[in-house]
């Protein structure tokens, strides 16, 4: 026998062998079941005990065997479950003013290439803490700017610079700003009030910076004029928005550094401004993975986004990498129908300022992670859109976004309820 057949056996020895084995050790006197074990015992002289080892292992090898014969399917899956550590969902996370809606005359028009796939639906979902926590000051804590500046260096590269002749500073204040704000807080100044919040470099007509989040902006100066063809334009149609993504997939292939890059038009919703309403779309990208779970993950944590001014140049392109080396493990997912009972119920987080108007106003459904820096948990939800009567005008609806925590409740020390507050 191997060893850890061997050590796997010892493991299922019943507790009556091993008395039996104690007992023969300690040279008393037992009534033997059978004549032949006597004889075999009495045969052996000072081996008798390897005897009785090879005996007990080997009835425990085939109890062993008919254990796993009759062992559940799923019991390596379900112990793994259950060593999974307790999550805690984070809520009013938000930083902005205002809440989550879009105006369109259609849900239909709100669009984007979300790789999810309710009928490819993955049993189980990667979980990660965010290494950024936030103390009662919102101080932030747990950067690494070791792995920022190493990101700075790498988009550098791939911009074509050269990486050792870049001056790297930080935005942290320096000593004559550092007194004027302690006398104007009256030197109650919470500790950590002064640390760096980011990288910067400048080359070449770019401007590179790398946040606490670990995204990375470069901003062109002066901003890049697409060739007359393409509309870059906050106005452009879905047609032109598509025509002009591809155009700068050609362009910064190398920026992107994706094996299988994929074109995100998304948004779709309106603004109004001066001359009236309008549609705006926005571009990124994603590499969609050998899997449908990579292509989930990349679509969330790893995209990249150009933006344009008003004039319809390319002033800036952001590449999102973050941090996802503390992972928690892989949480079983709920389906669809149970995330919308829970939100029936009112377990759901939102910055829309009503309460869930009714089941007929439901209209999308999508699993998403949120990705906010004050999260303390990366985990996927399920993402509601849904119609606001609130807020109808001038012939628009408001889809308002709620939220529904995707992992099994088992897992959640706190599922949500909506209690009325937001923001």
């Amino acid at each position: 026998m191997k060893e850890e057949q061997i050590s796997d056996a010892l493991n299922l020895l019943d507790n009556t062998f091993i008395e039996e084995t104690d007992s023969l050790r300690n040279r008393q006197k037992k009534v033997q079941k059978g004549v032949m074990f006597s004889k075999i015992f009495s045969a052996a002289g000072g081996y008798w005990k390897w005897a009785v080892a090879g005996i007990c292992i080997i009835t425990a090898v085939i109890a062993g065997r008919r254990m796993l014969m009759l062992k559940p399917a799923n019991v390596n899956q379900s112990v793994q479950e259950e060593k999974l550590p307790m999550l805690s969902v984070t809520e009013n996370s938000s930083d902005g003013m205002g809440f989550e809606g879009f105006l369109a005359y259609d849900i239909s028009e709100l669009t984007n290439n979300n790789p999810w796939n309710e009928e490819r639906q993955p049993s189980t979902l990667p979980v990660f803490k965010n290494r950024l926590s936030y103390d009662n000051d919102f101080i932030v804590s747990g950067a690494d700017f070791g792995k920022m500046r190493e990101l700075l260096l790498e988009i550098a590269g791939r911009l074509g610079l050269d990486a050792a002749s870049l001056e790297i500073k930080d935005d942290a204040p320096d000593e004559a700003v550092k007194q004027e704000i302690t006398e104007k807080m009256e030197g109650d100044v919470p500790e950590g009030y002064f640390s760096p919040t980011k990288l910067i470099a400048k080359a070449d007509g770019m401007e590179i910076t790398v946040d606490r989040t670990m995204q990375a902006t470069v901003s062109f100066e002066p901003a890049i004029k697409l060739p007359d063809r393409y509309n870059f334009r906050n106005s452009a149609s879905y047609e032109e928005t598509v025509s002009v993504a591809k155009y700068l997939l050609g362009q910064y292939k190398g920026f992107l550094c994706m094996e299988d890059p994929q074109i995100n038009i998304f948004h779709g919703d309106y603004s109004k401004h001066d001359a009236g309403y309008q549609q705006e779309y926005q571009i990124s990208f994603y590499d969609a993975g050998k899997n449908n779970i990579e292509g989930v993950i990349n679509y969330n944590f790893r995209q990249a986004e150009f933006d344009c001014d008003d004039s319809g140049r390319l002033f800036q392109a952001s590449i999102r990498q973050a941090d996802l080396s503390q992972k928690m493990g892989d949480y079983p997912i709920i389906q669809t129908e149970e995330a919308k009972k829970l939100l029936l119920k009112g377990n759901y987080i939102t910055t829309v300022p009503y309460k869930l108007p009714g089941e007929e106003f439901l209209a999308k459904t999508e699993l998403v992670y949120r990705t906010g820096a004050r999260e303390e948990y990366f985990m996927p939800y399920y993402c509601f859109y849904v119609e606001l009567p609130e807020e109808e005008q001038d012939g628009m609806k408001t889809y308002g976004a709620y939220y529904v925590p995707a992992v099994e409740g088992k897992y959640l020390s706190n599922m949500p309820l909506w209690d009325g507050s937001f923001n």
